[in-house]
């Protein structure tokens, strides 16, 4: 008992030192660091994502390559065929086949990076994880069901007739895809933050996808139709347009590209992903709060 009668209180003194909020956005450097630690989930996740996202249809996993190789052959119709944007253009078909098929894989890398955090509000306000696993998860999903694609489409330009040959340079193709994927995931990154924020604008995604595909030079070549070569070089900083004509080099006409398309191609894919994590990081904590 105290001298005023009141009995003796045990005070203990609480260190607050590492606790935060729930939620608070953590630093950069511990943010990389949480999404690396889940790694092992992120890629089982794509996995299994892959494995049943198409196994309610009959054909399965085949409509991964049947559905390009079919909108390259409404584009052959309607551009090779009816348009004759192809005359000029040695070995079309290849030249188109790698349009569809490269365009479409960072097409879909957009498409569900943007509604991955708005269609995960359920899992962001159950569990505590970096939310960038979300479109990152979306972007690698996409990068497993590319692989059949590619090898679909690297058999379609040998088979095919005008027939591409094989040569050394194909082995520069995977330096090609590396830095495509490395793009993809950048702008899956910027676009996930965006819509979550707006959901409006998952509307125009598709829109501003249109737009780029007949920017990018995927059924016809820019040189017979721009002849001001301020506009051309212009058309030619598009990061897709550079995808597909490196692809085409190494992979039909047997050249190497240019070095100033390297450099071109590393600055998009390093600057937006650079750009995009770091935006996507800004926003951590208000994902699933709206």
């Amino acid at each position: 008992m105290s001298g005023d009668g009141l009995p003796w209180q045990q005070v203990e003194v609480v260190h607050l030192q590492g606790l935060h909020p729930v939620g608070r956005r953590p630093g950069l450097r511990e943010y990389v660091a949480q999404l690396w630690a889940r790694r092992h989930f992120v890629v089982a996740d794509s996995r299994a994502r892959v494995a049943s996202g198409t196994r309610q249809m009959i054909l399965g996993n085949a409509w991964l390559v049947l559905k390009p190789v079919l909108d390259g052959l409404v584009y052959f119709a309607i551009f090779g065929l009816i348009l004759k944007s192809g005359r000029g253009i040695d070995n079309f078909v290849g030249y188109l086949l790698i349009g569809v098929f490269m365009f479409q894989f960072t097409a879909r890398c957009l498409s569900v990076g943007a509604s991955s955090v708005s269609g995960g509000r359920t899992l962001i306000r159950s569990f505590l994880f970096p939310r960038a696993a979300l479109p990152v998860a979306a972007v690698l999903r996409e990068t497993l069901s590319m692989v059949p694609v590619v090898v679909s489409m690297l058999v379609l330009v040998v088979v095919v007739p005008p027939h591409a040959e094989v040569t050394w340079r194909w082995l520069l193709f995977p330096g090609v895809f590396t830095l495509q994927l490395v793009f993809n995931a950048g702008i899956a990154l910027l676009a996930a933050r965006l819509v979550a924020r707006v959901r409006d604008l998952s509307n125009l995604i598709g829109f501003f996808t249109r737009f780029w595909l007949y920017g990018s030079g995927v059924f016809f070549s820019f040189d017979s139709f721009v002849s001001d070569p301020t506009v051309l070089a212009v058309v030619k900083l598009n990061p897709m347009y550079v995808v597909l004509d490196m692809t085409r080099d190494v992979l039909l006409y047997g050249r190497t590209p240019e070095a100033g398309s390297w450099v071109v191609l590393a600055s998009w894919a390093l600057g937006a992903l650079l750009l995009g994590f770091v935006f996507f990081w800004r926003g951590e904590e208000t994902y699933g709060r709206e």
